[in-house]
């Protein structure tokens, strides 16, 4: 048996530290090579680290909400305390750790952990995602082991899959988001996908992807009622007294502020085959100990039943900046930063500090002007309701995102200084010959950007099907850093929240951004052989801000047009 500790690994490009937001081991835990044991936010993004040893968690040595530096020692680990060989030792082209080695050469274990750290990309195709340099999962690996990357690990968990009971179709039995997909829909009715559509009526209509709620977030929601009945039996709940848990960050975080040991709370539910306990199981526990007649009452004064135990994202897929929320450590009494306590601090780091600092470099860099102006878009929603159903044959939800990215594109191709870039040192300015999208996502930590790439190879239902995914990857911080890189232009939807116009900030070095307004019914002027009059029109405020050094307020207006051409008549976006 050797103590290998792991060090925090490059999680990005240019990333020199990171905080460190959770744990999700504990000392004495057994894990798995490729298990994720730590989540870490970075300026970038939040990731998983992934273990590179099968082993027992012998010491953590950092709190939640430290700020590490890369390359620190944040674990340790017991290995080769069974078979007597670190998880490595077999893998190909790895030196073995020799048992009698000397303990303080940790060095290679936090370079083997930088490898698998790009968590997002794995959903994308299952026959790129491979561990760590290992190999090991080729058929001749181990019998017993479940091979996954740490982001299928990850959906497993909040859908509730065993992923021993999921048979992989990758190579050697490595199994891929899709599989848990299916073995979720077929194995758990109660999962029934998010089917709903976006209403169109007297509440503004979304433009993104629509409202998604989490997987979690729905079987808490539907397990609610039993764990109603079992706190409401009024005995002093039994101790389970386990010495493995499983949960996630935010039933842990739930299970701390309540004082309550999650090795201690009652479940039947199992993953992977270890006890897994969910957010309303502690919250019934919290409240059956703390009646008189308990034995030992958790501090669950503060339990109150509107605690937030998972977030539940139904922002639409794009935002305004002006309407992101912070995820943040905040004191007691701040809650959302609206507290009106004395004193109340929310820590700027992280994305936040990364959103603020490129706002500002933004804002002070390029001269904004904002020109505004209204597209009648009575053709565009009867074009969107007729696709629709064919749209949902293909399991796509059809927004009216795609038809604007496309009119934009045409646009662009009209007046290509738009899909520029300022090189102030070269005194040039670069036309970019692609054209890649980046879509806003308001999240729970902010402000991201995820960019549909080749937008101008790609059809309406797969842009609609992209945008969809890379917005729900967002708000679970599961995207790639390469997948918050290389726009060339940006759109963002504050109509989601029901605004009209907005002056919105250029996402630097790119040279314009497009705001997007609600969709709805609004009075307009229309000329006839009997004169003008006002009738009710769909329609859509459209705000351009540009950078005036690069672009004139005329090409402005007149790309302006184009795009509102194409959106009044939709056949027009055939052609693009």
């Amino acid at each position: 048996m050797t103590i290998e500790e792991f060090r925090l690994p490059d999680v990005g490009e240019g990333v020199a530290e990171g905080e460190l937001v959770s744990w999700l081991v504990a000392p004495g835990d057994r894990v798995e090579e490729d298990q994720p044991v730590a989540e870490v936010e970075t300026d970038k993004a939040l990731v998983e680290v992934p273990s590179s040893y099968d082993g027992v968690v012998e010491e953590l040595f950092v709190e939640e909400g430290d700020i590490v530096p890369v390359g620190d020692v944040i674990i340790s680990f017991r290995v080769g305390e069974e078979d007597g060989t670190p998880a490595d030792a077999g893998a190909d082209g790895a030196e073995p750790t020799d048992a009698g080695a000397d303990d303080a050469e940790p060095t290679d274990a936090g370079a083997d952990g930088a490898e698998p750290t790009d968590a997002g990309a794995d959903d994308a195709d299952p026959t790129d995602s491979a561990p760590a340099a290992d190999g090991s999962d080729e058929p001749g690996s181990p019998s017993g082991r479940t091979f996954a990357p740490p982001s299928v690990r990850r959906l497993a968990r909040e859908l509730g899959v065993d992923l021993a009971a999921v048979d992989g179709s990758g190579p050697g039995g490595r199994i891929a988001e899709r599989d848990v997909r299916e073995h979720a829909d077929s194995g758990s009715p109660a999962d029934d996908g998010d089917g709903e559509d976006a209403a169109i009526g007297p509440k503004p209509v979304d433009i993104g992807s629509g409202d998604r709620t989490s997987a979690v977030s729905r079987r808490d929601s539907a397990a609610g009622t039993d764990a109603t009945t079992a706190s409401g039996s009024g005995a002093s709940p039994e101790r389970a007294g386990r010495d493995r848990t499983l949960a996630t960050p935010a039933t842990r975080k739930l299970a701390s502020d309540l004082g309550v040991d999650l090795d201690d709370v009652p479940t039947d539910e199992t993953r992977e085959g270890e006890a897994f306990v969910a957010a309303e199981h502690v919250q019934a526990y919290a409240e059956a100990s703390a009646r008189p007649d308990a034995e030992a009452a958790p501090p669950a004064g503060e339990a109150e039943p509107g605690v937030e135990t998972e977030p539940t994202p139904a922002d639409p897929a794009t935002d305004a900046p002006t309407s992101t929320a912070t995820t943040a450590s905040i004191d007691a009494d701040a809650d959302d930063g609206t507290a009106d306590g004395s004193g109340a601090t929310i820590p700027y780091r992280g994305v936040r500090r990364t959103i603020g600092k490129r706002m500002a470099q933004s804002k002070f860099t390029a001269p904004h002007v904002t020109h505004h102006d209204t597209a009648e878009v009575d053709a565009l929603v009867s074009a969107r309701e007729r696709l629709k159903p064919r749209a949902a044959e293909e399991e796509t939800k059809l927004t009216y995102l795609p038809f604007v990215m496309k009119a934009v594109l045409a646009g662009l191709r009209e007046y290509p200084i738009l899909n520029s870039e300022l090189r102030e040192e070269a005194e040039e300015i670069l036309l970019k010959g692609e054209y890649h999208f980046g879509v806003a996502v308001a999240t729970d930590s902010g402000l991201m950007v995820p960019v549909v790439e080749d937008v101008d190879e790609k059809g309406l239902f797969e842009l609609a099907a992209e945008v969809s995914d890379l917005a729900s990857r967002a708000r679970d911080r599961s995207l790639a850093p390469a997948e918050l890189r290389g726009s060339t232009f940006t759109l963002t939807n504050f109509g989601a929240v029901g605004g009209e116009y907005a002056t919105p900030i250029i996402n630097y070095p790119e040279t314009a951004v497009l705001g997007l307004g609600a969709i709805e019914k609004r009075p307009v002027v229309r000329e006839s052989e009997d004169g003008a009059e006002v009738v009710p029109a769909s329609t859509l405020p459209l705000s351009l801000s540009i950078d005036h050094r690069v672009v004139d307020g005329a090409v402005a207006a007149e790309f302006a047009n184009v795009v509102m051409d194409h959106l009044e008549e939709p056949l027009l976006l055939l052609n693009e």
